[in-house]
């Protein structure tokens, strides 16, 4: 698990937020903990890892989506459902590029916590050329 429940009560309070120790905010962590590791943390490079703050930062973020709502990270969804209405005589949707493929296109993301960890996974990295 990334981070403690004492920490995130004390992360979440001084963003307004109301998180108390018991057995639902643990939990809330625990689920948070496994999207981060297996959606961010498994496609880090090698000089990172659970420890970093960010990752820390992130969990306590997810965790806050699941304790609103419990099982928020492991809802699954096709890249078909991601449409909009572009007709409304005879309904006609379009599907949108999300620019994400495979199973992460199939999953819940957050903006703010890609912008903390996608920068230090793998597919991530800048591109560097050796000439």
């Amino acid at each position: 698990m990334y981070g403690t429940v004492a920490d995130w009560i004390a992360y979440a309070a001084l963003r307004g937020l109301v998180v108390i120790d018991d057995a639902a905010s643990a939990a809330a962590l625990v689920r948070a903990s496994d999207y981060i590791r297996t959606r961010y943390v498994i496609r880090f490079s090698d000089e990172y890892d659970g420890t970093t703050p960010a990752v820390i930062e992130a969990n306590y973020i997810a965790a806050a989506y699941e304790l609103e709502t419990p099982g928020f990270w492991a809802k699954t969804f096709t890249g078909s459902q991601v449409k909009v209405l572009t007709g409304v005589g005879d309904i006609r949707w379009t599907p949108v590029d999300t620019g994400m493929n495979g199973v992460d296109a199939m999953q819940p993301t957050s903006p703010a916590i890609d912008a903390m960890l996608v920068p230090l996974t793998r597919w991530g990295m800048p591109a560097v050329s050796v000439v």
